[in-house]
């Protein structure tokens, strides 16, 4: 199954969703869910229970959910980190392409990626 995006809010950049949903990538964003304002747990939520793996550039706080559910037993559908910043749209865009072309949803299950692996 073709991995699917959720990019949470600190990361929305509405460049990079319509470079992406252009390309054929199924990305939601925490405002087609109605999740504006949410706290960082329940966006995680949410992609988890979406199917999706999130995109964020808050990678302490993620990586940090990470560990915490690991350790819980709870799963995610993934979690793909970038540094704020680090990269521009068309970066972020290709990376993320080539990660969603090398890896399947059952891949990314209970894993976390950092784009800048992804170059």
């Amino acid at each position: 199954m073709r991995l699917r995006l959720y990019i949470d809010e600190d990361s929305m950049s509405h460049a990079l969703v319509d470079a992406l949903r252009a390309r054929g990538v199924d990305v939601a964003t925490p405002l087609d869910a109605d999740m504006m304002g949410a706290q960082d747990e329940e966006q995680l939520v949410f992609a988890a229970d979406s199917g999706r793996a999130i995109f964020s550039c808050n990678v302490g706080d993620f990586f940090e959910l990470h560990t915490e559910w690991q350790s819980l037993g709870w799963n995610h559908a993934g979690i793909i980190l970038a540094h704020q910043q680090q990269f521009s749209i068309g970066d972020l865009m290709r990376r993320l392409l080539k990660l969603i072309a090398n890896k399947s949803a059952e891949s990314m299950h209970n894993q976390v990626e950092f784009l800048s692996a992804w170059s």
